[in-house]
């Protein structure tokens, strides 16, 4: 998820372990170990010149468990030998630190497995990317909460009750909007499941996934032999089902067998993408897991690229979406939310 949200939870793991102790240091530190994963964007732009290695760096191995168990021993190791000199001598435990960073490490990748992107959990044994897709990549409802209990905690002093009791309604008031948009996945799955049966349309697999910036409006896409078929549907509808279904081409302008890149990035679309030669030396690349921007654009994908050749390789740059204000796009998104 966004880096305020690993924040906040890595803040809470760091309460929840040395918080009696360190007092507000604690949620510190916490929340250094929730951002480290995601330093793998830096790390990928330093270590590749070619941006789609970068990106498909993104969420690897500093987002799987071996290395949640590798860095926690490193960094509690390296902290407590750091902390632990002058008068705080002996008031915390190594195993304290290593279980502080463990926590905030891996509870990072854990919340991002539930996100649409993907996380290569169990990296570098598999390279398979763990999705629920059940909350978006921002979701102010599991966040805004969260945040309000962490900063309230940190004016009680560290070893009273309510201090506790705080952390216990930020963590239990997050985990239950998890909860519920666990079910609300199983639920519009179901929904989008019948409707496909009602329009005719024979998938081969599908998916769905929230809308950004809440968990009330799902977007879904069924790939049938030969084409893809998207539609959207917001649990305030009147009607119970997704509607006016549009068909996109399976458009291939480029041929994965000819560069190992596109089958990366296929691989990091779960094979749900198109590819639109736009010049000579240029193709649009979508990532059709997430909503068009243009329910009748099929080149409109929230999540583009633009691909170029490059020494006999692709490279990429952001393709940057074409409507006339953000401000127009979240009116637009809130419109669809309340229903038709």
């Amino acid at each position: 998820m966004d880096s305020l949200t690993q924040i906040v939870l890595g803040a809470a793991c760091g309460e929840a372990i040395l918080g009696k102790k360190i007092g507000n240091k604690a949620l510190l530190f916490g929340a250094i170990g929730g951002t480290i994963p995601d330093l793998d964007v830096y790390f990928g732009n330093l270590f590749y010149d070619n941006k789609i290695d970068a990106m498909l760096f993104h969420r690897g191995i500093m987002h799987s468990i071996l290395f949640a168990v590798v860095a926690s021993l490193a960094l509690g190791w390296i902290i407590y030998k750091l902390y632990n000199t002058g008068k705080r001598l002996d008031t915390t435990t190594q195993k304290e630190w290593v279980l502080l960073f463990f926590w905030s490490l891996i509870t990072h990748p854990i919340l991002d497995c539930f996100t649409p992107y993907g996380t290569q959990l169990f990296a570098p044994f598999s390279n398979y990317r763990v999705a629920f897709n059940n909350i978006a990549v921002v979701d102010p409802a599991y966040t805004l909460p969260f945040l309000l209990c962490m900063i309230i905690l940190m004016f009680y002093n560290r070893i009273s009750a309510k201090r506790k009791l705080w952390l216990k309604l930020g963590v239990g008031i997050s985990s239950i909007y998890l909860l519920i948009t666990l079910g609300n996945k199983l639920y519009i799955d179901s929904v989008f499941r019948k409707s496909l049966k009602e329009n005719n349309i024979t998938e081969v697999r599908f998916s769905t996934q929230p809308a950004i910036f809440n968990n009330v409006l799902w977007y879904g896409i069924a790939e049938t032999e030969s084409t893809y078929f998207i539609s959207d549907y917001s649990l305030l509808d009147t009607n119970n089902r997704f509607e006016n279904f549009r068909e996109i081409p399976k458009q291939r302008d480029l041929d994965p067998s000819e560069f190992n890149d596109l089958k990366g990035l296929a691989w990091f679309s779960n094979q749900y993408y198109s590819v639109y030669k736009t010049d000579l030396n240029e193709y649009h690349y979508n990532d059709l897991r997430y909503p068009l921007l243009d329910m009748d654009n099929p080149n409109s994908s929230v999540f583009s690229l633009l691909l170029y050749k490059d020494n006999n390789r692709l490279n990429m740059k952001p393709f940057k979406p074409k409507f006339e204000s953000v401000g127009d796009v979240m009116k637009a998104l809130w419109i669809r939310i309340k229903g038709i």
